[in-house]
């Protein structure tokens, strides 16, 4: 019983209400008759089950505190040992380090004998070895002394050429101490030899190159570094490197026809071998950059450049050229090619400088020329010469004069204006041929001018352009449309094709002022010649806009004059007097049809050519002078009751085509204008009623009397009466 009470006691977790559980169900069924399915319930048998059990539990209790007791009596004695076992480790420990550092004081005491014996060895090997290789100098330099050929193994034996340069080099030296006089034979002979062996280390090396043999080519590159010609190896290595590949396979470096692309992989496969080869790799590698810009590519540029017959391609070339060339010296900064930091910069402006110095001269002369054969071929195009217009002063006054006068009488003054078909003489492909000229010389001039010249070059630019396209381009057209726009009484439609130059002009000036922020403004951001160019650019734009509105005006007051002249010529008094006043007349009258036809193809026209707010100031200018041209037209003639209503018929037309306006001003005129045409033809009694109706309340009286004495029974009637 009590291994089984262990087995449940040792489960993880234990649950000491299961373990009660279990005790009673195995009791009560223990009481249970066989085969009966329910479970049966002794209290005294429960209770004594319990009891025995609470025993039991005591007694394992017991046994597992005896066993816990013995287990830490082996605990605490294993513990004893281990203790003891690291006490004598520690001994051990002592004793080792003591050892050792006596140990370590010998060793210093040895190395130290060591050194010192060495020292002395040296001082005494020393200068036997310099005796020693004294003695060869001496006897080789005896040699040189002897007249006749060399003899010496040495300097036989091309196996021994490192050993004879080795030599020669130093008996090269000592030559340069002796006095002239019994050794002149000597130093003569010992240069001719020191030259030989040179050359032959030389051509040693660039078989070594063209061999692929980077060992050799070190070791004779090490030995040269100590003679006056190692820059003549260092010249041959480079003169290789363009031409022969490794192994002595010819790869055609820089000989392909895009020079440019061939200079970084042939710098990046000889900058491996030059860090392997020389002692100095950063001064080979500059060097051999430098030979690449002052020989084959210096030659290749000027090659492209020495053709400045055609202005174009030269100035193409040269920007091209000139960009390549410095995203070249980008591309080789990754080299070490020394300490100049301006060593790339300096190549290129030696390659550059004299196409530099001469390039703004060179720009603006093309871009002179250009300008005028785009402009020349234009109006060649249109078969137009152009003519020296003389405008201002007495032009502007004989004009004046006769656009008063000759208003005024109806009469014209001076010959008629030349007509050119409506053509506009204006050019938007002009214009971009111009714009985009000026913008690849924008980016010439900001690559190739200096720090200080790129404000003054970019302003010269600037000019050219604002005269070619604003003056000899615009501002010719704008003249010639004023020529265009008749003056005085026009008796013909007159030619409005004045409106599509406004609209030309206008385009044409927001490029300008696009290429203006894009291109010209970064290159002159930072210096007073931004404020000055803003302010040309801003004049001009001023004086051209003055003339646009000139030419308006005058093309406005063209269109109510033909009106005008329309009105005069076919409006006859019986439109509105008929002599037969039974006949009920409520169509609109020609000259009405006339005129509104005449304005429904003008607004068309100004919403067609014009745009933005300039539609809109036109449209309202343009209703403002028609609403003054009818009404001064219909204050002319008298109302009698049938002409009344033909009137109002054709002040009703006038009302419909200038809706079209969408113009709140111009619609609320020509609606107090329908009114007051009611007032021609509203029964007397009624009259004063209607002059102080809504629409009419506001206006002068004056007006109203004016228009009501129009009436032709104002007399008869004694209307006069009725606006007292």
């Amino acid at each position: 019983m009590l291994n089984q009470y262990i087995q449940e006691l040792e489960q993880d977790p234990f649950d000491g209400e299961e373990f009660v559980e279990r005790l009673a169900w195995r009791v009560n069924a223990s009481i249970s008759p066989p085969g009966s399915t329910e479970i049966g319930f002794n209290p005294d048998l429960l209770h004594d089950a319990f009891t025995q059990a609470i025993k039991d539990l005591q007694l394992l209790d017991e046994r597992t505190a005896k066993k816990c007791e013995r287990l830490e009596a082996a605990v605490r004695e294993e513990e004893v040992k281990h203790w003891q076992n690291v006490a004598q480790l520690l001994d051990n420990n002592r004793e080792a380090f003591q050892s050792f550092q006596d140990l370590d004081s010998h060793i210093n005491s040895v190395a130290t004998k060591v050194v010192h014996l060495g020292d002395q060895l040296e001082s005494v090997n020393t200068p036997r070895s310099r005796a020693v290789e004294a003695q060869r100098l001496m006897n080789h330099f005896r040699e040189f002394l002897l007249p006749g050929p060399l003899v010496s193994e040495v300097f036989t034996d091309k196996l021994k050429i490192y050993e004879a340069a080795d030599v020669i080099q130093k008996l090269h030296l000592i030559a340069q101490e002796l006095p002239s006089g019994k050794f002149e034979n000597a130093k003569q002979k010992i240069g001719e030899k020191y030259d030989e062996i040179e050359r032959s280390l030389i051509m040693e090396f660039v078989k070594a190159h063209r061999a692929g043999d980077k060992d050799r080519m070190k070791e004779i590159a090490a030995i040269l570094s100590h003679f006056k010609g190692y820059s003549q190896c260092v010249d041959a290595f480079i003169e290789e490197a363009q031409h022969v590949g490794p192994m002595g396979v010819a790869v055609g470096a820089l000989r392909s026809r895009d020079l440019f692309l061939e200079v970084v992989p042939l710098c990046h496969r000889s900058e491996t071998l030059i860090n392997e080869v020389f002692t100095n790799p950063d001064q080979v590698m500059g060097k051999f950059v430098l030979n690449i810009f002052q020989g084959q590519l210096q030659e290749y540029i000027q090659a492209r450049l020495d053709n400045k017959s055609v202005p174009e391609m030269y100035l193409r070339n040269l920007h091209d050229l000139y960009c390549q060339t410095v995203k070249l010296c980008t591309e080789l900064q990754r080299f070490n090619l020394g300490n100049d930091s301006q060593f790339l910069s300096k190549l290129t402006k030696s390659i550059f400088q004299r196409h530099l110095s001469s390039y703004i001269s060179v720009e603006t002369r093309y871009l002179r020329e250009k300008f005028n054969l785009i402009l020349n071929r234009y109006y060649d195009s249109k078969g137009h010469q152009k003519k020296n217009i003389q405008s201002g002063g007495i032009n502007d006054i004989r004009r004046n004069i006769q656009d008063v006068i000759g208003t005024k009488a109806n009469i014209n003054i001076g010959p008629a204006a030349e007509n050119y078909g409506g053509e506009t003489f204006l050019s938007e492909e002009v214009a971009i041929s111009l714009l985009q000229e000026t913008k690849q010389a924008f980016k010439r001039c900001q690559m190739l001018s200096t720090q200080s010249d790129v404000h003054n070059n970019a302003v010269q630019i600037f000019d050219l352009l604002t005269k070619a396209l604003l003056i000899e381009h615009v501002d010719y057209a704008i003249e010639l449309g004023l020529q265009v726009i008749p003056g005085g009484e026009v008796r013909t439609p007159p030619e409005i094709s004045f409106l599509e130059v406004v609209h030309q002009s206008s385009s044409m000036m927001n490029l300008l002022d696009k290429l203006f922020s894009d291109s010209l403004v970064p290159l002159i951001i930072s210096t007073p010649k931004h404020g000055d160019c803003l302010q040309k650019k801003k004049q001009m734009g001023t004086n051209l806009e003055q003339k646009l509105d000139l030419g308006l005006d005058r093309t406005l007051s063209a269109i109510t004059n033909y009106v005008r002249h329309v009105l005069t010529t076919e409006q006859k008094r019986t439109d509105f007097k008929p002599d037969n006043d039974d006949i009920l007349i409520a169509n609109v009258t020609p000259a009405c049809q006339r005129v509104v036809r005449w304005i429904s193809v003008v607004a068309e026209r100004v919403r067609d050519t014009l745009d933005g707010h300039n539609v809109e100031s036109a449209l309202l200018e343009l209703g403002l002078r028609l609403h003054r041209t009818i009404l001064d037209h219909l204050m002319k003639f008298e109302y009698s009751a049938t002409g009344a209503m033909a009137v109002i018929c054709d002040v009703n037309e006038y009302r419909k085509c200038v809706a079209s306006f969408k113009i709140p001003l111009v619609n609320s005129l020509f609606d107090t204008l329908h009114t007051l045409c009611k007032l021609l033809q509203v029964s007397p009694e009624n009259l004063k009623m209607v002059c102080s109706g809504d629409q009419l309340s506001g206006l002068d009286r004056t007006v109203l009397a004016s228009f009501i004495q129009l009436r032709s029974d104002f007399k008869t009637a004694k209307l006069g009466n009725q606006l007292k």
